[in-house]
């Protein structure tokens, strides 16, 4: 699966007035000197960080591209466990740049901008590894759609989120895709109706986040021990579990508990299963091969 999603991003929708920029292996603008997000990776846990806080680190196409890449790169390796995404400046992200939307752009590059956008969101969730949110600030519209698709979200007691298209004459019809699957119904639908934020500890009460902290240095102590966490454990379990839940989601209650049993019997098969069985009943920690190496047919 990973090896197709590497074909899936390989495809780059840029326009002519963008440049790549080699050196950071990320992509900017040609008249800006900072590339739009940032990557850096360490002991398997990956950080992309939005890096355009001038311009509320709007998802643009070419920061959506940039962030794609950032994603995909190296996805398939071993030494990746988890991804983190979060952002400089007071705005986590403001969602789209409405400059890219207007009639002088056109229907055709419209739905680039869309189609890029659909493209990450889902990567996220097909990707092997999990990815969580970091949020500390504010996030709307796309923005808030984005850490609707993360599968953690963390953020501080500051942050709010919202999807406020509607007060400008766009409805959030593709931010409510992930933000309908994270939070009740109604409760979604007041959010895209209205336009309003609502507060972190709203959004944790309702389901968009995992947890709330006090403050950034709460929340960098909260995410990097998380992700530690999720290191701890073998790579290929975490990778079927992941896909086995994204897809048990979709499904209704009979046809997800087949899914969930087959899945399960699988990760029985792997070495790295039986390993983990046989380490908790010897009372000792488990030596993972983080391969998906059969102990059993």
């Amino acid at each position: 699966m990973a090896q197709s999603l590497s074909c899936r991003v390989g495809r780059a929708v840029l326009t002519g007035r963008w440049v790549s920029c080699v050196a950071s292996r990320t992509l900017c603008t040609a008249g800006q000197q900072e590339p739009l997000t940032l990557k850096e990776q360490h002991d398997g846990i990956r950080r992309i960080i939005l890096n355009n806080p001038k311009k509320r680190n709007a998802l643009s196409l070419a920061m959506l591209a940039s962030l794609r890449e950032n994603i995909v790169t190296g996805v398939d390796s071993d030494d990746l466990r988890v991804i983190i995404i979060s952002a400089r400046g007071p705005v986590f992200s403001s969602g789209h740049d409405l400059k890219e939307l207007t009639s002088t752009q056109g229907r055709e590059y419209h739905t680039k901008v869309f189609g890029a956008c659909s493209e990450v969101m889902t990567l996220i969730q097909d990707i092997p590894v999990p990815v969580i949110a970091m949020v500390n600030g504010v996030a709307t519209a796309a923005g808030c759609q984005l850490v609707a698709s993360c599968d953690i979200a963390v953020a501080t007691e500051k942050s709010t989120f919202a999807t406020p298209g509607i007060n400008v004459g766009l409805f959030c019809s593709t931010p409510g895709v992930a933000l309908g699957r994270a939070v009740p119904r109604k409760v979604a639908m007041e959010m895209l109706f209205t336009g309003q934020p609502i507060s972190a500890h709203d959004a944790l009460r309702h389901g968009l986040l995992s947890r709330v902290v006090a403050d950034e240095a709460s929340l960098e102590e909260a995410v990097v021990a998380m992700a530690g966490r999720v290191c701890q454990a073998s790579r290929p379990v975490v990778a079927m579990g992941k896909a086995a839940f994204q897809r048990q989601m979709a499904q209704g209650r009979d046809a997800a508990y087949a899914t969930a049993s087959r899945v399960m019997v699988d990760n029985l098969a792997l070495r790295d299963g039986q390993e983990g069985i046989r380490a908790f009943l010897e009372k000792r920690k488990p030596t993972w091969t983080n391969s998906m190496e059969k102990a059993h047919e």
